[in-house]
């Protein structure tokens, strides 16, 4: 169930991130030492919780953000009330860079699916990194790369009728290394949780977490899922011969 609103705005609870809390920023460790100074200095984190928005569709953007701790889901809604769910971000996840470079408003909206920790850079640090740091230029480039790539696979995951390949893909997205190398291997996720971000009941979901288990592609835990074949996951439901010819160019 959401938390109750707290009394406060989330841009108005930000404070300092903690040495811990940094260690989990991965592109920090990318930036020279002025770099990295001038980053800290200005980044600042807040806690979020279920039903707050981190962004909101036609707002302007003042940070780019990141997922320290929690998950959040990025969506929007149609004139009809339905909800188009794009992706989740699990903690080492960065988003929006797309609008931090064009200096848009949001067309989309992200609000966390638990009690969550978001980091923010400032709109202008971004720009003034991207200026200075070949490091972060180049993670901010294979950051937009993958998002094409994984959005690609979203509008064809939104048109699959098998909910078993659905959730297999879905968690295949979640555990992309590139946009999200805070997950490893064991992804903190309720059944509750992943049918929001796939749009399917709780109890289809776990039918479909049983299969895959079953198939051997992933082990469920106390409190997450362990990635056993992400190859499977991602594979899930394409006709072999298209996966032959794709082996067959590596």
């Amino acid at each position: 169930m959401p938390t109750a609103a707290p009394a406060l705005p989330l841009h108005q609870r930000r404070r300092p991130p903690t040495a811990a809390e940094l260690d989990g920023i991965p592109w920090l460790r990318l930036l020279q030492p002025p770099e990295r100074e001038r980053a800290i200095a200005h980044l600042s984190v807040g806690d979020a919780h279920p039903g707050e928005f981190v962004c909101r569709i036609g707002r302007p953007v003042t940070y780019w953000f990141g997922v320290i701790e929690g998950l959040l889901k990025m969506h929007t809604d149609s004139a009809q009330g339905q909800t188009m769910t794009f992706t989740g971000v699990p903690p080492g996840g960065w988003f929006g860079e797309g609008t931090a470079l064009k200096r848009e408003a949001y067309r989309y909206n992200i609000q966390p699916l638990r009690n969550s920790v978001v980091a923010g850079l400032p709109v202008d640090t971004f720009h003034w990194l991207l200026d200075h740091s070949i490091g972060f230029n180049r993670f901010v480039m294979n950051q937009l790369n993958e998002r094409l790539a994984q959005f690609i696979a979203a509008r064809e995951i939104d048109r699959l009728a098998n909910p078993d390949v659905r959730v297999a893909r879905s968690l295949a997205a979640l555990f992309n290394p590139v946009l999200y190398p805070g997950v490893g291997q064991v992804l903190r996720i309720t059944q509750q949780e992943l049918g929001y971000l796939v749009g399917l009941s709780r109890q289809r979901v776990n039918e479909a977490l049983a299969t895959l288990e079953a198939e051997g592609a992933i082990r469920v835990e106390y409190g997450g899922l362990r990635i056993l074949d992400l190859e499977a996951l991602r594979s899930s439901g394409k006709p072999l011969a298209v996966l032959g010819s794709s082996a067959a160019h590596d």
